[in-house]
């Protein structure tokens, strides 16, 4: 049996119930391989939620954070770090252009609160523009702009000024923009709410817009980034270029980090102090960064992300024909989706009997985001389980082609 369900119980009487969680003790892993606590393998589609984008242990940032704790740990931004410097270089060079001021913090959502005040502070304008579906985090910042009511209903008041348009449309877009507009942000893939892809020229359109409006473009590539869509940044894919950019997930291999990506300009309206964080720019997580950023160009990992993406994405397409229970696949690289016209649930705790772990996005939505060095033969060996399950799921439902 797949899963030490008394360890998870154990933990579980521990931790607030905060967390929708998959009966499977994770024990050990290895590049697109997990292994349970009682050595059940299983081919690993969920990657930590997007984390594991160079693959789970990998030796170079094992070997780097060894070294590193064998120097120093702990080391505030107050001083200065050579493998600070070293990880500020290297994100320079993989960098947007003209975004060459950087923020360090420890999540993805404090990317975001950073980049929120960051663009209040310059644009001097409290109006924000968020999208329909779009997901940015659960601290108060990262929350106002982050769409789904039930995320946000308890928790109100949050920020003022907040609105959201539909994702994809640029008249709607265009037509909230007011005097006290300020700030617009967006994830060029929208990941929490299921790989909705953008409308072919919006991502471009939205960025001149907000040129044309003098307002602060900012793009969460939290999910997007490094390399997951077959371009290093999401948002080379329209050539669309933000004012601020935001990643964290797989940018330190699984130590916690975020970066804030900042134009000159923008930076430039910030004071001392106004804002920082104790942790960021730790010398752990900047040496996993290091080595993080060496294996993704080394390995040329977004190419992969391409090559091995399309090849998935195709195998899925070929599901969706056999499988009417299948109502659309989608994605980009290594970002993908499969819609299940029922819910998924039934789909994923097959999918963890036979050896395979996924993600789901509400309830409807299976997400895939594997570690970018997931080879062929793995994912023809996932199509493979996901065939038998959904075949199993069909009969289960009475699904007919």
């Amino acid at each position: 049996m797949y899963g030490d369900f008394e360890l998870t119980l154990n933990e579980d009487s521990f931790l607030i119930n905060l967390y929708q969680r998959f009966p499977v003790t994770i024990h050990r892993a290895q590049d697109a391989t997990v292994w349970d606590s009682d050595g059940n393998e299983y081919i690993d589609c969920m990657g930590g939620y997007g984390v594991a984008i160079i693959g789970h242990c990998n030796r170079e940032v094992i070997k780097a954070i060894t070294e590193q704790m064998n120097k120093v740990m702990v080391c505030h931004m107050s001083t200065y770090n050579d493998s600070r410097l070293q990880f500020l270089s290297k994100l320079k060079s993989i960098a947007p252009e003209k975004l060459d001021r950087i923020f360090f913090s420890n999540s993805g959502a404090e990317s975001i609160e950073a980049a929120l005040k960051f663009s209040r502070k310059y644009t001097q304008k409290t109006g924000i523009i968020s999208m329909f579906g779009g997901y940015h985090g659960k601290t108060f910042g990262a929350l106002s702009v982050t769409y789904n009511p039930k995320y946000r209903k308890s928790f109100n008041p949050l920020l003022e000024g907040v609105k959201f348009v539909p994702f994809g449309d640029i008249p709607s877009l265009t037509d909230a923009i007011d005097d006290s507009t300020g700030t617009v942000i967006l994830e060029p893939i929208q990941g929490e709410s299921g790989i909705i892809m953008p409308p072919e020229g919006y991502v471009k359109a939205v960025r001149d817009l907000c040129t044309e409006k003098n307002l602060v473009l900012i793009f969460d590539e939290i999910q997007t980034g490094l390399g997951r869509t077959g371009k290093m940044w999401a948002g080379q894919n329209w050539n669309a270029v933000p004012d601020i950019m935001c990643i964290a997930k797989g940018i330190a291999s699984g130590v916690p980090a975020g970066v804030t990506f900042v134009k000159e300009e923008i930076a430039s309206s910030m004071n001392l102090g106004e804002h920082s964080s104790t942790f960021a720019g730790n010398p752990i997580a900047c040496s996993a960064g290091n080595a993080t950023i060496d294996t993704i160009i080394r390995e040329d990992l977004v190419t992969k992300a391409t090559d091995t993406g399309t090849y998935f994405k195709n195998k899925l397409v070929e599901l969706r024909q056999k499988h009417p229970i299948i109502r659309d696949v989608r994605g980009m690289g290594m970002m993908l989706a499969l819609e299940s016209r029922f819910d998924v649930r039934n789909i994923l705790m097959d999918g963890i009997k036979r050896g395979l772990l996924m993600l789901y996005s509400g309830r409807t939505i299976i997400r895939l985001l594997p570690p970018l060095v997931m080879k062929k033969e793995q994912v023809s060996r996932a199509i493979d389980i996901m065939d038998d399950i959904l075949t199993v799921e069909e009969k289960r439902r009475n699904v007919k082609g």
